[in-house]
Order: C-alpha cells, then structure tokens, then sequence
C-alpha cells in the first residue's frame, strides 16, 4: 500500500481523443495491491481509455477511470469501478479518487440510532448527501499536512473503501486477502497519517467526523477481532505465548486543537484495541462459552463497540498584576461514550408496520444494552513537558471530604402469652417475646471527581463507585474469599434505566461545568506576554463490562490513553471580564 500514492503520481498522461488513423488506446495500468502464490489477487487499475465531450460543444476531453479488481486464473474481474475524473480538470486525478473514496466510505458508514434516523428523510432532506467531502476539502488537508502523512492517509482510504468492498459485495477470497496480506499495512497507515487525518477531521467538521470514524471503527474492530483469534490460536499452540495485554495502540486515534477559547481532544478506540486492566479468568473471544446460551452472542456483541471521548477545557490569560499572567483552565465539556458498531442497511421497501424482523430487532434491543461503560476518567492539562517558564498549578478544589446524611429508623415488637395447659397437665409461663428492627439509609453519588497535580500539569480525575456496595468498579475484581459483599454486579445491573443512573439514557457520561466549577491557575511572567506556548492535554479513559440485562460471569476493565501538545496564545484580556 506504500507505493499506491507514488503510483497514481507516475501515472503517463492520457492519450489526446481517438482519431480514424490513431493506434488503440494502451490496456489499463494495473498495481498489484494483495496475492496468494497460487490463488487470485487484487489489484488497483487505471484506465485513461474512455472520453467525454466538452461542456461547450468543444473537442472531447480525456478521462481516467479506477477500478479495484481480483485476477483470478482467467481475466479480472472488476469489483468497484470510480467515476471518470477529467485531466484536464484544476484538481489532481489522484485527488479527485480520494474525494469519491471518502464519500464512499461515508456512505457505508456504521448504523447507529441516535436522534431518529429518518426524521431528515421525512423532511424531504437525504441524509446521506449531508455528509459529503469535496476536493477544496481534500486539497486544503493535503496543504495542512505533510507529504508522508498524506499518502498514508490516502492509503487508509483505500484500504477502508476495501474492506467494504470485501464486507458486502466482494467473494470470499478478498476477504481472506485483505486481512492476510493488507494487515501490516493498515498498521502503517494508523501510524503515519495522523497529522492528515486530525487535519481532515478538523475541517469537515464533527457530523462528518463522527461517520468517518464510526465507518474507520467498524474496519478496526474486525481487525482486533481477527488478532484477537489468531493470538488464542497461537497460545493454544504454544503454552508459552502470553496471553494477556493484546492492545493495539495504533488503532486508538485521536487528536487535539485550539479553537475558540478552546481546547478540544477527541479519541476513538475500538474496544478490543485497548489494554486490558482486569478480566475473567477465560478473557479470550474464542473461549468455550458460560453455561448460559446468550453467552457468545454476548461477547461478539461487545467487540464491535467504539470509545468515543471529547474533552473541552476553556482557557483565559489575564492580568491581575502588574508582575505575570494568570492562565485559568476549568471543565467546559467532557462526553464518554461506548458506540455500538452495527452495521445495518436501512430496508427501503418495508413500510411503517411490523415487519417480519421484529424479533431480530427485539433481541438487538436487548443486547444494545449490553456496552461497555465509562468507569474511570483521567484528564490532565499542563505547561509543555520540563517548561520552567510557569508556575502552579493552584487547584481550585480540596480532596473531597463528603457527609454522609444516614437516615435510621428503629421497629420494636412485642408480643404477650398467658399461661397454658399442655396435655400432660403441665402449666407454662407466661411469656413475653420482644423483636428489635433497625434499618439505614444513606445518599451517595456514582461519581466522584477530584484534582490533583503531577509536575506543572493538573489533574481532573473521576472515579465511578457502585452506588450498593461503594465499590469503585474499574479497580474490582472477584474475591478470592467467595464473599458478594463489594461485588458491584449487582448494584451496576439496568444501569441505564431509573432515577439514581450514573448514565445518560443513550449510553453515555456528559460531565459540564456545574460538576466541576473550579479553575486549575497558573502563573506566567510578563516578559512571555504576546508569545504562543506549546500546552500538553491528555486524556485516560478506562471502560468496564458487568452483567447489564442478561445473566453472564463476564466481566472486564479496558483503557486507552492519548496526550497531545495545543497553543496557548498569551493574550491577555482585562481581568475584570469573564
């Protein structure tokens, strides 16, 4: 996949429109992108054979059309075939390929019900010609990035564009090719395009990023999956082949940027990219299932879901004495959420009554439940690593020290017997019987949020406890002793439902300014005034399984971690405004 983009670039230009007397046009160029020794292949071709007529009734105008195909014994056969893209047109060929991969890719993009998927349709909008990628797009990403990582970031596209391809409408063989031979290089393209892609997700915007995303996830998540199986298959070969901590960084993307009087980091993390913290004692996908029958519906289920986290800090510098600057950091928005990759084609032809499918539906209700969930968050902000120019942080918060309100309510009974007479002609005593009933109520929170410092950087920490046992989820594990007394699974069970849920009814973890108020401050002098600093940012995130509607023992705790470096403009504003 590296030598795609030199490739497209040496590309001979078109021949001029045919005339009676001119040779035939050459046969298409091809690139061999995946092949077996004694199988089919698949291959990129360019075909400059095909012409068009000027708008203006002028001479005809060459184009070159791509297809992606699979040569078998015989001739290829063709499995996706691009538009025509005119040379003579201000945009690269190569360019204009890329805008029709994306929008491809956009297309294709993971089902995901959310604010009501047909309410833009009903309107008389398509909604899958909102998301759209032009070539000012293209072209203004290829300006922000490098060289490098813009190639990578066309090859990514083509290798997504691939796996759809393989994913619906390709035979199986592809399929095989694609992860076999194409693997290495969707890990290469992971770890060079990422100043391209935070450049093509800063300028489309999040609507459009959030469906790239989703659509890239689902090709990740089917790649994790697929490790994940090879590795069971190779410890099961060989004893000595550790089996824990199969994370895949690489496929753990985010990015951070400075906009506004804001700094944004977004992350997305497949499931089974990121490390293990704690598991079950068989934590392989491929595991001989529980004894209940749902159980390996339930862990398919759960490797095709998708970390999505976006941190928002507000920043301000001010001037409240003549001798430094005071730049004040506090929580604008943080939102966690596990997305659940479903791929589903909407059905055209069914109408607005019961379908046929209704009970596939109902069970996908059902497992829709059945997410991992955000139990642990880890924000930090700070002067750029070893920087010496500020001084702090000052915390804006004490370590929580909170009340209980314990509510305790006592129940005595009594009750009185007189004497009787047995049988034999024995009297008893009388006797009184007394009963004493205490019980207590407390309030708590599920989450707790705390600061703290580590070198120049401030930390925003929250911790999610079960609100039954106080448990703080991300850090349990099985007793050994057999005890249930600080087992959360319980108190975690239909955790999305009732008025004490520590989540928003669509999966997810919205933390805004009312939880946390107080600013982090730092102090810096006046001579770096009018100069851009370079700021760290960095996000960990942990997300857990229990049990949630259906009866299962598994149970695990992930985690992904990003950092990233923003601006810091030092321009001040009066102190007195806010």
């Amino acid at each position: 996949m590296d030598d795609v983009w030199p490739w497209l670039a040496s590309l001979p230009a078109p021949p001029p429109a045919a005339e009676p007397d001119a040779p035939p046009p050459p046969p298409p160029w091809s690139l061999q992108l995946a092949s077996s020794p004694d199988g089919p292949s698949i291959v990129l071709q360019a075909d400059a054979a095909t012409t068009a007529d000027g708008d203006d009734g002028s001479e005809p105008a060459p184009l070159v059309a791509f297809s992606l195909a699979i040569n078998g014994a015989g001739a290829a056969s063709a499995l996706w075939t691009s538009d025509g893209f005119a040379v003579s047109s201000p945009v690269p060929v190569r360019l204009q390929l890329l805008v029709q991969l994306l929008n491809d890719v956009l297309d294709r993009s993971p089902y995901v019900p959310c604010l009501g998927a047909n309410a833009v349709e009903f309107a008389g909008v398509d909604a899958s010609s909102e998301a759209r990628v032009d070539a000012e797009v293209v072209s203004a990403v290829m300006g922000a990035a490098g060289t490098d990582a813009f190639a990578a970031f066309f090859s990514l596209a083509l290798l997504l564009r691939l796996f759809w391809l393989c994913a619906l409408d390709a035979p199986a063989d592809a399929g095989y090719l694609f992860f076999r031979d194409l693997g290495a290089g969707i890990e290469r393209a992971l770890g060079a395009c990422r100043p391209a892609l935070a450049a093509f997700l800063c300028f489309v915007g999040p609507d459009v990023e959030e469906r790239f995303m989703r659509s890239l996830g689902y090709m990740l998540a089917k790649w994790c999956l697929l490790r994940e199986m090879q590795a069971a298959t190779g410890s099961a070969a060989k004893a000595e082949v550790p089996r824990r901590r199969r994370a895949l960084p690489a496929a753990c993307l985010s990015y951070a940027a400075e906009a506004h009087g804001l700094w944004v980091l977004k992350g997305y993390a497949p499931v089974l990219a990121m490390a293990r913290v704690t598991a079950a004692a068989s934590t392989s996908i491929t595991a001989s299932p529980h004894e209940v029958p749902e159980e390996p519906a339930l862990r398919y289920g759960l490797v095709h879901q998708q970390l999505e986290a976006v941190v928002q800090l507000e920043y301000a510098v001010r001037v409240r004495d003549g001798r430094f600057l005071a730049v004040s950091v506090r929580v604008d928005n943080v939102r966690v959420r596990v997305a659940r990759l479903a791929f589903r084609k909407d059905d055209e032809d069914a109408g607005g009554g019961a379908t046929d499918d209704d009970a596939e539906d109902a069970g996908d209700d059902v497992m829709d439940g059945e997410r991992h969930f955000p139990s642990r968050i880890r924000l930090w902000v700070g002067p750029r690593f070893g920087a010496s120019y500020a001084t702090g942080p000052s915390l804006g918060r004490s370590t929580g020290n909170p009340e209980r309100d314990v509510e305790m309510t006592r129940t005595i009974k009594g009750a009185f017997s007189g004497a009787t007479k047995l049988a034999n002609g024995n009297v008893n005593a009388p006797r009184m019987k007394a009963k004493m009933r205490s019980s207590a109520r407390t309030r708590s929170r599920s989450w707790r949020w705390e600061q703290e410092a580590e070198g120049s950087a401030g930390l925003f920490e929250g911790v999610l406890y079960d609100p039954v046992t106080g448990t703080e989820v991300s850090a349990w594990r099985p007793g050994t002793g057999g005890s249930g007394a600080a087992d959360p699974r319980n108190g975690m069970r239909r955790r999305y439902g009732g008025p004490g849920r520590a989540f928003s009814k669509m999966r997810g973890l919205v933390v805004a300014g009312d939880e946390l108020p107080e600013e982090m401050t730092w102090r810096v002098g006046r001579e770096e005034e009018g100069r851009t600093l370079r700021w760290r940012l960095g996000l960990k995130a942990w997300v857990s399984y229990l049990p949630n509607e259906v009866r299962s023992r598994h149970f695990e705790t992930r985690c992904a971690e990003w950092a990233h470096e923003v601006e810091l403009p030092l321009v001040p504003i009066n102190g007195d405004e806010s």
